[in-house]
C-alpha cells in the first residue's frame, strides 16, 4: 500500500469516526468532543498514522471520555486530567504533548540561551528583547506582552480578587499567587539554596537571593550608577530622582515611595508594634530594626570599616562612620554653610536658627532639640549614670562622656592645636582654644556689648543681669553665678 493510499484509507476511517461521534452526542453517550489543531499525536489501536498526513491534514479529533464518577477530562498519554476542558487542551495543543513528556526544548531564541517547548511561548521571551508590548490597557498607560498579563493587570483597576484563602480574608489574582500566600501560613519554603542555608517560598525569591551570593546587579540606573537586583528595586530608586510618592498617609500629609513603607508609616499612627524582642521588652515597627536591636544584645558589629577598626551594626551606620574619613558632608543648610553627613542631621541643625525646641522636660522648663538630648537631661533629675568606668569608681550619664573620661586614664589628647602645641582629648576644647589664636568670640550678650568664647562663660555672665544664681552649694545655702566661685567656695 502506497502512502496516498494510506493517508486515503485514514482519511476515510477520521470521517467514519466523526459521524459516529456525532450520533453518540445526541444520544448522550460521549458530553464532550475536544478538537485541537496541529497535535501530534499517537492515538491508540491505529497504526496507520505517517508524517506525510500529519502534513496534508492539520485536524485530528481527540475525544476523551468524561469519568461517570469525577468527571474529568483524561490525557491517555500520562496521568494528567482535569476538569477543565480548556486546561486539557492546553495541554495538547500545538505539538507540545510529545514535548512535556520528553522535556524536549525545540525553540530556541536567537538572541540569548532561553529554550522553550513551544513557537508561543519563544514568541513572547523575544518580547522582552525587542520590549514589544502590543496589549494595551484600555484605562491608563499599562501595556503588556500577552493577553493574560493585561487581564491580571486590569483586576488592579477592577480591584478583582478571584482567588481566596481559605484560611484568612486574603484575596488574590491569579492561583499562582493564592498558592504562594498559602505557604505564608503553612511556613513551607520549598527553594533551597544551594549556597548557604536560605530558604525561599518562590523560585523567583531564590534567583533574587542568589544574586547576592554572585554580586549580580542586572539593573541598572541610567540617572546615576546604581545597580539593583531586581526591577522592582530599580523601579523604586528611580522615584527618588523624580521625587515620586504615589503612596498617601489617608491620616496625615505623609507620602511614601513604596505600599511597604506606608504601611510601616501608619504604624506610627496606630502606635502598632508587632515585632518583640525575646530577650527585652522593646517592640519595633520592622523586622529589619528588630534585627538590627537584636545586635545590642549579642555585640554583633558585622560591617567593618577598611580604614580604622571601627565596627557597625548596620551597613547604614558604617557608610555614616566613612564620612568622618572623606569629610564628606551632603547636607547643607540654606541659611549658613554648614554641612551635615546625615539629613536628621540637617533637620537638628537647622532648629538652631529657628529656636525650634521640640522635645520637652515634663519635670523642669528644659527645651531642647533632640530626643537624645532630653534622655540625657532627664538623667541629672533622676540621678541615673549607666555608664561606668572599669578602671575607678566614676559613672558617666553618656557613653560620650564615659569615653571623655577614660582619655585622663590614658592619658590620650587626639586633638591638636596647629599653631602651637596645645592638645585636647575634646574636638569642643580644641574649637575653644583656636578662638584665643583668631580672637574671635562668637557668644555675645543681648544686654550688653560683653563677648566671650565659650557658651559657659556667656551663659555666667547673664546670670549677673537676671540676678539668677545657677550654683549651688550641696553642704550650705551658698549660691553663685559661676562653677569657678563655687569651686572655690568649697
Amino acid at each position: 500500500m502506497t502512502a496516498i493510499e494510506e493517508i486515503y484509507e485514514f482519511k476515510q476511517l477520521c470521517i467514519q469516526t466523526e459521524t459516529t461521534i456525532r450520533n453518540s452526542r445526541q444520544q448522550g453517550a460521549i458530553k464532550e468532543e475536544l478538537r485541537a489543531d496541529n497535535i501530534k499525536v499517537e492515538l491508540p489501536n491505529l497504526q496507520i498514522i505517517s508524517d506525510n498526513y500529519l502534513e496534508i491534514n492539520k485536524e485530528v479529533p481527540v475525544c476523551i471520555e468524561e469519568s461517570s464518577k469525577t468527571e474529568l477530562y483524561y490525557c491517555y498519554n500520562c496521568n494528567f486530567n482535569t476538569n477543565n476542558k480548556t486546561i486539557l487542551i492546553q495541554h495538547l495543543v500545538l505539538e507540545n504533548v510529545k514535548l512535556k513528556h520528553t522535556g524536549e526544548k525545540l525553540f530556541k531564541c536567537d538572541i540569548c540561551d532561553y529554550c522553550c517547548t513551544t513557537k508561543a511561548t519563544l514568541k513572547v521571551h523575544v518580547r522582552k528583547h525587542t520590549g514589544e508590548k502590543p496589549f494595551k490597557c484600555n484605562i491608563c498607560d499599562h501595556c503588556s506582552t500577552t493577553k493574560w498579563y493585561l487581564k491580571l493587570h486590569k483586576r488592579k483597576h477592577t480591584g478583582e480578587k478571584p482567588f481566596k484563602c481559605n484560611i484568612c480574608d486574603h484575596g488574590c489574582n491569579t492561583k499562582s499567587a493564592l498558592k504562594i500566600h498559602i505557604r505564608k501560613h503553612t511556613g513551607e519554603k520549598p527553594f533551597k539554596c544551594n549556597i548557604c542555608d536560605h530558604d525561599s517560598n518562590t523560585k523567583s525569591a531564590l534567583k533574587i537571593h542568589i544574586r547576592k551570593h554572585t554580586g549580580n546587579k542586572p539593573y541598572k540606573c541610567n540617572i546615576c550608577d546604581r545597580c539593583c537586583t531586581t526591577k522592582s528595586h530599580l523601579k523604586i530608586h528611580i522615584r527618588k530622582h523624580t521625587g515620586e510618592k504615589p503612596f498617601k498617609c489617608n491620616i496625615c500629609d505623609h507620602r511614601c515611595t513604596t505600599k511597604s513603607f506606608l504601611k510601616i508609616h501608619v504604624r506610627k499612627h496606630s502606635g502598632e508594634k508587632p515585632f518583640k524582642c525575646n530577650i527585652c521588652d522593646y517592640g519595633c515597627t520592622t523586622k529589619a530594626t528588630l534585627k538590627v536591636h537584636v545586635r545590642k544584645h549579642t555585640g554583633e558589629k558585622p560591617f567593618k570599616c577598611n580604614i580604622c577598626d571601627h565596627c557597625s551594626t548596620t551597613k547604614w551606620y558604617l557608610k555614616l562612620h566613612k564620612r568622618k574619613h572623606t569629610g564628606e558632608k551632603p547636607f547643607k543648610c540654606n541659611i549658613c554653610d554648614h554641612g551635615c553627613s546625615t539629613k536628621s542631621a540637617l533637620k537638628i541643625h537647622i532648629r538652631k536658627h529657628t529656636g525650634e525646641k521640640p522635645f520637652k522636660c515634663n519635670i523642669c522648663d528644659y527645651g531642647c532639640t533632640t530626643k537624645a538630648t532630653l534622655k540625657v537631661h532627664v538623667r541629672k533629675h533622676t540621678g541615673e549614670k549607666p555608664f561606668k568606668c572599669n578602671i575607678c569608681d566614676h559613672c558617666s550619664t553618656t557613653k560620650w562622656d564615659l569615653k571623655l573620661h577614660k582619655r585622663k586614664h590614658t592619658g590620650e589628647k587626639p586633638f591638636k592645636c596647629n599653631i602651637c602645641d596645645y592638645c585636647s582629648n575634646h574636638m569642643r576644647y580644641l574649637k575653644t582654644h583656636m578662638h584665643k589664636h583668631t580672637g574671635e568670640k562668637p557668644f555675645k550678650c543681648s544686654i550688653c556689648a560683653y563677648c566671650t568664647i565659650t557658651k559657659l562663660s556667656l551663659k555666667n555672665h547673664m546670670s549677673k543681669h537676671t540676678g539668677k544664681s545657677q550654683f549651688k552649694c550641696n553642704t550650705c545655702d551658698y549660691y553663685t553665678t559661676n562653677m569657678s566661685s563655687l569651686k572655690s567656695h568649697v
